[in-house]
Formats: structure tokens, sequence, C-alpha cells
């Protein structure tokens, strides 16, 4: 991936170029970008603020640094995934160049495992996360699900899709699994501090002693699948979005079938710190504003995602 960066220009001839010289810096700010590596960061959209109508309710350090910084696990086609290229793509990636528009900034991806990007956002090293994360209130309030306990600060989610969470099989090798409640005496591949993870724990718990319920966690879905592929897994579960694109596109679409289904319904959002309410909320301004421009739907259709479209953001949404 490439990382990007803000390129400065400063005033260094005279008293009488100064406000020339301000000038050109405060649109090189906003439009201006430099390559310093090739596999940290990846830009999506932006613009400058003269063309974004909602640039003004961004908080000022983002709109004079011209980006927000996204945390993001970079492997969970077809949310978000690098192309034959490296180039981060993907439905996420799409919407997030659309609120780029709106907001006259760029959004640059940082790849990072999908169980440490809410430490990431707490620590600033990123401005928001956006990665397929389902919103729900043990993450509103940092609580571990299988646990009960706190373990970080909670943070808030603007919403801005909905999908339920599924199971796949090898294709024609489905071992009698139709459903969760089918997992006992099976091994199942997931991505780690997912919904998926969440739920195949509540099943274990349920599964007698003698048919326990064998998870096995990845830092990424594509290691899931590979697993899964090599016959080590009975299973593997991931939002449905994401099974759906793995059955479709594995081994031309011999590797995988999607068995029962979809379960948990609930909502994507992109996490942001509970103190950066006017980041948040200019976020949710600029859903809202694709949503009825109609470029959100042009994005989830591209990506065979309409189903999970919502009508209006919502902060929190989740239960």
């Amino acid at each position: 991936m490439t990382a990007r960066s803000t390129r400065r220009t400063t005033a260094a001839h005279s008293r009488l170029a100064a406000v020339g010289a301000i000038v050109v810096t405060g649109a090189l700010i906003l439009t201006g970008c430099g390559d310093q590596t090739k596999d940290k960061k990846e830009p999506s959209g932006g613009g400058s603020s003269n063309a974004a109508p909602l640039a003004d309710k961004l908080p000022a350090q983002i709109r004079e640094k011209g980006s927000i910084k996204v945390g993001s696990d970079i492997a969970y086609a077809p949310v978000e995934f690098k192309d034959k290229s490296g180039k981060v793509v993907g439905l996420d990636p799409d919407v997030a160049a659309a609120l780029g528009k709106q907001l006259g900034v760029t959004f640059e991806f940082e790849n990072g495992t999908f169980d440490a990007l809410l430490t990431g956002l707490r620590s600033n090293r990123y401005d928001i996360a956006m990665s397929a994360m389902t919103d729900n209130k043990s993450r509103q309030e940092g609580i571990d699900p299988s646990t009960g306990k706190k373990v970080g600060e909670g943070v808030d989610f603007v919403d801005y899709l909905t999908a339920g969470v599924s199971i796949y099989t090898r294709k024609g090798d489905t071992k009698g699994i139709n459903s969760w409640s089918d997992l006992c005496g099976k091994k199942i591949a997931l991505e780690r501090g997912t919904v998926s993870e969440d739920l195949a724990k509540s099943e274990a718990k349920k599964c007698p002693s003698n048919k326990k319920l064998t998870i096995e966690p990845f830092d990424d879905d594509q290691q899931a699948q590979t697993r899964l592929r090599s016959g080590g897994a009975d299973a593997v579960s991931s939002d449905f979005p994401v099974a759906a694109y793995a059955v479709k596109t594995s081994g031309g679409g011999n590797d995988f079938e999607v068995v029962g289904p979809q379960v948990q319904a609930a909502p994507y959002g992109i996490a942001v710190s509970k103190t950066n309410t006017q980041l948040r909320d200019a976020l949710q301004a600029a859903v809202n504003a694709i949503i009825k421009n109609g470029e959100y739907e042009k994005i989830l259709e591209k990506w065979g995602a309409q189903d999970g479209a919502v009508k209006e953001s919502v902060i929190n949404g989740g239960k």
C-alpha cells in the first residue's frame, strides 16, 4: 500500500509575497499528497474544501491536515482488500472516497489486524476504524462479550450498512452443517476478534463434553479460508458479504458453499473515539449526503451489497 501525507509549502521570499504564499500553502494542505512508503497506507477519496459542501463540519485539525487516517484489516474481500496491483479496493474504500468528496479530505487506509483496530483508535494511531466492523453494545462500551469485562474505552459508530454472519464449507462436503447448532464436534476457522468468534464461543458452551466445538482463530479471513480449503477445518464463519464473495470467486466458484441462513444481522459502523464528536457528526452528515445523492447505492451495487443498504445513517444503532 502507499502512505500518503500532506505536503506543505511555506512563504520564504518577502513580506510582499507572504499573502500569496499562504494562499498556495492552504491549497496544498488540502490537495497535495506525497508517497513515502510502499506498504503502509493507501489513500481513498478527497478533494478541496472549495468543492466539498461539508468541509466546515470537520474538526479544524483534520481540515488543515487534509486527511483522515483509517485503521482497517485489508484482507476482507469484497469490503476491503488489495487488487493484483496492490491497490486497496472494495466497498469501504469506495464509500470513503465518496465521503471524501463531501468533506474535502482524503481517507488514508492503514492495514492492521482486526482485533487491534480499536486499540489503535484509542491510542490515536488512527482517526477512525473502518473495516466491516459490526456496531454493537459491547464495542460501544468497551466490553469483552465473552467475559463481560471492561477491556478499554468504548467507541461511537456511524452506521452505514447492514450485514449478518454466515457459515460456509468446502463445496459438496458440508459435514452435515446447516446451522450453528450443527458445529458441535467440528472445527471452525474464523478471524480473531470478530462477531463470528463471539458466536462460536457462545455455541461452544452449549456443546456436550464428548462433542466439543474447536475454534481456530486467525489474524485475517484469508488465512481462515486457506485452512478450510486445505481440509484443516470443517467450516469458516464470516460476515455474509465476505462469505458470498468467497463462494463466488474462490476456485472459480468451485471451492466453497454457504450453508444455512445468515444470522444476527446488524449494522456496520465507522468507529470514532467518543471524545471526537465533531468528526463523528461530520461523517454521519457525509454518509447521509451520499445516500441522498445516489452515490451510495451505486457503490453497494458494484460490490453486490445492495441488500444491506440503509436509508439513513444513525449513531450507535447496534444492539
